[in-house]
């Protein structure tokens, strides 16, 4: 007999099925990721319309029939209008749920991620701070998350710590040894960036300082610039994958 089930997840990407039907990725607090099929949802007077598409936030009703789970019902929480009504919003957070599907597995317990991905579209929402900065916050954090992060509390060769002052003025990142350098450790390669002290202590307090935190502050833009393009370049090292959404999100700060 099919196994029924309520779970609270958010939709990450939802594809057409047929005539009616879609096929959408939730991430689950109960699950981990899961796939669903929503029978019907492309029907104007559909019940699941509305509750299958990105950003839905909420509960689902489930039912795991021989092969796959199938939604039956649906409870909006959350639905995040702000980000459907603004271009900008909209393929920032895209590009969020895009990034959390890719680096989010089956059957594992992504609780953590599924919190990171819903206070960062609710920061996206509020645009308290600029949305590259949210980007570079979510991107340091998932990964930290996942146990890929960068070393940025002490030097990645010899694990010479900050000095008592806490000064980070003499560190660089380097994203081929995965953290920061030391001067001395620095010699060595020549790739290593040396960083402002304030994107170090911005590095640190991303990667530490728990998620219900992490869109509370805001750096000058030259600290914005130095974060992002340390993520950046460390990010295109430990993820072989091109992100639709991002170019997307590159064109707008072209524009």
């Amino acid at each position: 007999m099919p196994v029924s089930n309520t779970v609270t997840g958010m939709v990450l990407s939802a594809i057409p099925i047929g005539d009616y039907d879609k096929r959408v990725v939730i991430l689950t607090k109960e699950l981990g990721k899961i796939s669903a099929f929503a029978k019907g949802a492309r029907r104007p007077n559909s019940a699941l319309l509305a509750c299958t598409q990105p950003f839905f936030f909420g509960q689902f009703g489930l039912y795991y029939g021989r092969s796959s789970y199938n939604i039956t019902s649906c409870d909006i929480a959350s639905y995040f209008p702000e980000l459907r009504n603004d271009i900008d919003s909209l393929y920032y957070g895209m590009y969020f749920c895009e990034f959390t599907d890719y680096i989010t597995k089956e059957n594992n317990d992504e609780t953590q991620i599924l919190k990171l991905l819903y206070q960062t579209l609710k920061a996206v929402a509020k645009k308290t701070i600029p949305l590259p900065l949210i980007r570079a916050i979510f991107e340091l954090k998932i990964i930290s998350l996942e146990g890929e992060g960068p070393q940025v509390f002490q030097c990645v060769k010899c694990e010479k710590p900050l000095d008592a002052s806490g000064n980070a003025g003499e560190y660089s990142f380097s994203p081929e040894c995965r953290g920061l350098l030391c001067e001395g450790c620095r010699r060595h390669d020549y790739s290593a960036r040396r960083l402002n002290c304030s994107t170090t202590y911005a590095m640190q307090y991303i990667v530490s300082k728990g998620i219900e935190k992490l869109y509370t502050f805001t750096v000058t833009g030259e600290v914005l610039e130095e974060l992002a393009l340390s993520i950046e370049k460390y990010l295109s090292l430990i993820i072989d994958h091109e992100f639709k959404s991002l170019e997307a999100v590159k064109s707008l700060n072209e524009g």
